[in-house]
């Protein structure tokens, strides 16, 4: 993406929303929108043809909105997210952040798991195909809301932690935030979504509180842990 949530969340506090879109253009976004999250909730990848097809509309029409199946994708899965992508805490206490943002968005990604998993097949499919180097001059379907979220929510840190440790919090934080958790917990291991989130909750407090004690020793001189050293 462009443009990263922090960024954007600027853009607007600086300036005033734009007005939102009404008339046939817009109902007609939203038509497509809305059939291409049907068929995402159904399992399916839907190309922005057949999404034109499904919801009646002509297949120039649908390419005029989105000129391709990643930016079709791409809007289904925002428009899943809604509020996480607008999330924020008042608390400064990282641990509390990071269980504050598990507790608001796994709920929701887990309402959209289908959609979602949906667009983890597309970006797997064309991981596969640039391999192969059959993708051609396809654009990509990129994701990384995950990345804005995660290091908001230990931005308190950002004074404790050296940049480097701050980077890896966050993405070590990142394997367990997402519809790759669900998969893991889930589809493997069996887990309820009540044992979802007590796993993932769990994971998440250790990580923070790991990094946290690792950088006080560090302060202090004393060697971390094998357990805990920087790789």
């Amino acid at each position: 993406m462009d443009v990263s949530r922090q960024q954007a969340a600027s853009k607007d506090d600086a300036e005033p929303a734009p007005p939102v879109e009404k008339g046939p253009r817009a109902r007609t976004r939203r038509l497509m929108l809305e059939t291409a999250t049907r068929l995402m909730q159904s399992g399916v990848t839907p190309s922005v043809s057949e999404v034109a097809e499904a919801a009646e509309v002509s297949r120039a029409t649908a390419y005029r909105y989105f000129p391709s199946q990643a930016a079709l994708v791409q809007a289904v899965v925002d428009e899943g997210l809604g509020p996480i992508l607008t999330w924020k805490s008042a608390s400064n206490d990282p641990e509390r952040r990071v269980a504050e943002l598990f507790a608001s968005s796994m709920p929701r990604i887990e309402a959209f798991e289908a959609t979602f998993k949906a667009a983890l097949k597309l970006s797997l499919d064309q991981w596969s195909r640039r391999q192969a180097g059959t993708l051609g001059t396809e654009p990509a379907f990129t994701r990384g809301h995950r990345v804005d979220l995660l290091k908001d929510a230990i931005a308190p840190l950002k004074g404790q932690l050296k940049p480097r440790q701050f980077k890896r919090l966050a993405q070590a934080l990142s394997l367990i935030f997402g519809v790759e958790v669900l998969i893991v917990l889930k589809d493997i291991w069996g887990l309820d979504s009540r044992d979802m989130m007590a796993v993932a909750d769990w994971a998440a407090g250790a990580l923070v509180r790991a990094a946290i004690a690792e950088s006080e020793a560090k302060a202090r001189g004393v060697s971390a842990s094998p357990k805990m050293r920087m790789p």
